[in-house]
């Protein structure tokens, strides 16, 4: 019998793995010889690629255009002709320079370049994870890396950037890297939302990159023409809203760039946590669970969502195995909590409410967390009020 421990990050604190680690010692603490079994997870966003490599996959180090052009190190990772891309890491908004936003002129540039890279290494899979995009290109930046020109009315190449796309006036696809003819690729993402319309990228997710409302409106103006000229380039009939992946659920991912996958690279979508439960192979470290430990930095509506301590729940719950989340902070309440296929949840704001204390102490704050829960669920049958006391302590 082992305690498995599947963490997703605490954003602005701890990776995945150092949750995992930290909670695995708190266990230890308080249960000697109890066996940890750590399994980091990710959604898709950042976190991707420190899942996979704890999963045994190969990081393969790129250099590449962050998303403002400025060169970033970053990798893909390999294992068995499976290669898994973060876009976050190359292009995400933790890599726009000082921090400074450039919602008209990011790009998604860098992931298309660790895609080229994975590509020439002669993977027969790509699962590229979206979230945290500091763009709203459409794509347009990670085709052009891929062989794609986007030309003017003049023939002028236009460059990067949301901003530039109204002015697109045709696309040539001719030249994409060959290798997408054979290789799967696979968007692993947890946005529903189109491309276009109040429910699209540049109106959902461009205030969050500094757009105004002016930006968004030429977002959008831009991301329109972006996929009428995609389908134009690709021979298929236009819909209402331009090539029709535009309106398939997560093609709004990351800034369009679930659109250009769809579209030009031939993806397919999969729910982030799924496909990376399935990646790090985590229904094998379930049989023989007394209990699974998931979290997050912040338990909240979005986690009901298709976040990682929901999917890694489902997957516990679907195997008959006890479930509970360690966090931040939880504005979930029991019912909520229990919905999710959560028994209970344990968070460092139980210990320290200061929000700054508790992200800078996250770790040690994250042991004791840890001995608390162990206590609870490990030193013998576990009491319902030890169940009722942990849920009432976020209400």
């Amino acid at each position: 019998m082992h305690v498995l421990v599947a963490p997703d990050k605490f954003k602005g604190s701890l990776r995945a793995s150092e949750v995992a680690a930290r909670v695995a010692a708190g266990l230890a603490a308080a249960v000697p010889g109890v066996e940890v079994v750590r399994v980091p997870v990710a959604d898709g966003g950042d976190g991707t690629l420190d899942a996979a490599a704890a999963a045994g996959y190969r990081l393969v180090p790129v250099r590449v255009s962050g998303p403002t052009g400025a060169p970033v190190d970053t990798a893909y990772a390999v294992r068995d002709g499976v290669a898994v891309a973060e876009l976050a890491d190359a292009c995400g908004l933790d890599r726009l320079p000082g921090g400074v936003l450039a919602p008209l002129t990011a790009s998604s540039t860098g992931v298309g370049e660790v895609l080229r890279a994975a590509l020439d290494s002669g993977c027969s899979r790509v699962v590229l994870g979206v979230g945290g995009s500091a763009s709203t290109d459409g794509g347009a930046g990670m085709l052009t890396a891929l062989g794609a020109r986007l030309l003017d009315a003049g023939g002028t190449e236009l460059p990067p950037g949301g901003g530039a796309l109204r002015r697109l006036d045709r696309v040539d696809l001719s030249d994409l890297h060959p290798a997408l003819r054979r290789v799967e690729v696979v968007l692993a993402s947890d946005v529903d939302n189109p491309l276009l319309g109040p429910s699209g990228a540049a109106a959902v997710y461009g205030p969050q990159k500094g757009a105004t409302v002016a930006d968004v409106e030429r977002l959008e103006e831009g991301l329109v023409r972006w996929s009428y000229a995609v389908a134009a380039a690709l021979g298929s009939p236009a819909g209402p809203h331009g090539h029709p992946a535009a309106d398939l659920p997560g093609a709004g991912a990351a800034g369009g760039v679930g659109f250009a996958a769809l579209a030009a690279l031939g993806a397919r979508v999969r729910p982030g946590i799924e496909l990376l439960l399935e990646l790090t192979r985590f229904s094998d470290r379930l049989p023989g669970a007394r209990l699974v430990v998931t979290g997050e930095g912040s338990l909240d509506a979005q986690t009901l969502r298709g976040k990682a301590p929901a999917g890694v729940a489902a997957a516990a719950r679907a195997a008959g195995i006890p479930v509970v989340a360690v966090a931040g902070r939880s504005l979930l309440g029991p019912d909520e909590l229990a919905a999710a296929g959560i028994s209970a949840a344990y968070t460092l704001a139980d210990i320290e409410p200061d929000p700054t204390r508790s992200m800078a102490m996250a770790g040690p704050l994250l042991e004791r967390v840890a001995r608390r829960l162990a206590g609870d669920w490990l030193t013998g049958p576990v009491p319902s009020a030890a169940r009722d006391r942990s849920g009432a302590q976020r209400e």
